[in-house]
């Protein structure tokens, strides 16, 4: 195959992957804009106001960039975990390993269907929060940048979740016990700058809490964390993921057995 052909494979199993879960917006684009609009009127109005400015903003606003970044890291990673488990189900992700379709484009074209989800869902999710939040958007181009590696980031990370599942069950367990503690505990609705200082240390070994603070500091100029530091994680985990989903499909993990 040349370059041509694999641009027009590319191609295929993004438009796909992006239809599929366009198809089902109210399952997959409606759901998160009801949450973060029932979070907004639960913490941020109701417990919000009871609550003082925190680093010289209101809680309200304080929390928005958080509450963005978690729909955006819950749908890039569940996109790509449901759609690879349902292709290893339905048994036709076999037809394109066995085809001489290089195993990075269909990497690539499964992360790609997540982050458009997943930047679908953040773009849903950013309307909702300006009808609670003023949002200055400090520094829109490191913003951009932080919410697209960091869906690239965890597409990849439910890509392998969805190569090692064998079951339904199986799919779950991640985003149950990993994915939803670290994410919680990812200073969303805190500074970690209120934590005691043990937990402020342990604070630090929650990779989630690094995008966030990203995320927040583009909008907000607010941080907890070296901005350098959280892009030079963030950078190190894809290219670490990426090359791991590479050898689980060139070994056939999850597939041949």
């Amino acid at each position: 195959m040349n370059i041509r052909d694999h641009y027009i494979a590319l191609q295929t199993i993004l438009f796909k992957e992006t239809l599929r879960f366009l198809r089902i917006w109210i399952q997959t684009l409606l759901p998160p804009a009801i949450t973060t609009a029932l979070y907004f009127i639960i913490f941020g109005q109701l417990i919000g106001a009871q609550l003082g400015p925190v680093d010289g903003v209101s809680y309200t606003q304080y929390i928005a960039p958080g509450l963005i970044m978690m729909a955006v890291i819950t749908n890039a990673y569940s996109n790509v975990m449901s759609s690879f488990f349902s292709a290893k189900f339905q048994r036709h992700i076999e037809e394109m390993l066995v085809s001489p379709l290089p195993n990075a484009i269909i990497v690539l074209g499964f992360v790609g269907g997540g982050v458009m989800r997943g930047l679908a869902v953040g773009l849903v999710v950013t309307g909702i929060s300006l009808f609670f939040a003023d949002l200055h958007w400090q520094h829109p181009g490191l913003t951009l940048a932080v919410i697209v590696l960091t869906s690239v980031l965890f597409a990849l990370a439910g890509l392998i979740n969805g190569i090692f599942a064998k079951s339904f069950d199986d799919i779950s367990l991640i985003p149950t016990f990993v994915l939803t503690p670290l994410t919680y505990l990812g200073g969303i609705f805190y500074s970690v700058k209120m934590l005691p200082p043990f937990w402020q240390t342990a604070s630090l070994f929650n990779p989630i809490l690094y995008m966030i603070n990203a995320f927040r500091f583009g909008i907000l100029g607010l941080s907890d964390i070296d901005i350098y530091l959280a892009f030079a994680l963030i950078l190190l985990f894809i290219v670490a993921l990426f090359t791991y989903s590479l050898w689980l499909l060139y070994r056939g993990v999850g597939v041949r057995n």
